[in-house]
């Protein structure tokens, strides 16, 4: 953290460097952070900013504040949450292969799920909406449009499910889906064969049949896993 950080949004680049830190373990869990007035000294900035960025990440239980400005470090799988990643990528930080395939997985599963519930509560305005964004995917004249469709086939889905908890997922990671676009390429890169799962799921949903529903976005989301995983080997 040798270099002083720029001077505009001073407290959430603090919060992002050093959560970045935490996250990339060059903090280990218990370890003690340097004192906040160091730390206003190595970046480079004043002690107000140190102050609000530690505040942040201890909102986020990425730290422990005890006696002024002692700080430990906690261990944020044990007791982050799903926040934890949406700001800490929203900074530009970087996780490893573990915890994105961890993030891949979870999605499969949880996309699935979605769509055996939207099967079961269907509704005919979203299942046409579904029918409209599948043909958008196959005909999307660039990735970035096919992402863009592609996220709401996916946010449609869920709204469908009618599960709160889903939705409130479904929220938080928008951010960070749309703030690293680049990174997610491989979703629709073969949107051309993907295109008949798209299209199976939809009517999967607008027929009220769960399982094929859940078949289908399973297997959509299995095959955008693989291709996404083929980019990171």
């Amino acid at each position: 953290m040798e270099q002083s950080l720029e001077r505009s949004s001073l407290p959430d680049q603090v919060f992002h460097r050093l959560a970045s830190d935490v996250l990339a373990g060059r903090y280990a869990p218990g370890e003690r952070l340097p004192t906040q007035r160091s730390l206003a000294a190595s970046l480079g900035v004043n002690m107000a900013s140190v102050r609000e960025g530690v505040k942040r990440l201890e909102q986020l239980r990425l730290v422990d504040v005890r006696q002024g400005d002692a700080m430990r470090v906690r261990d944020w799988r044990a007791h982050g949450g799903l926040d934890v990643l949406v700001h800490a990528l929203g900074g530009g930080a970087a996780l490893d292969d573990e915890v994105m395939r961890s993030v891949m997985e979870a999605r499969r599963l949880l996309l699935a799920d979605a769509a055996r519930l939207a099967a079961e509560r269907r509704d005919e305005a979203q299942a046409a909406l579904l029918a409209q964004l599948a043909a958008e995917i196959a005909a999307a004249p660039g990735d970035e449009a096919a992402q863009g469709a592609d996220f709401a086939f996916f946010a449609t889905l869920i709204a469908a499910s009618g599960n709160l908890v889903l939705l409130l997922v479904a929220n938080s990671i928008r951010e960070l889906y749309f703030a690293r676009l680049e990174d997610f390429r491989a979703l629709v890169r073969e949107r051309g064969t993907l295109a008949v799962l798209y299209a199976r799921a939809a009517e999967a949903v607008a027929a009220g049949d769960a399982g094929a529903a859940g078949r289908a976005v399973g297997e959509l989301a299995a095959a955008q896993e693989a291709a996404w995983l083929e980019d990171l080997s």
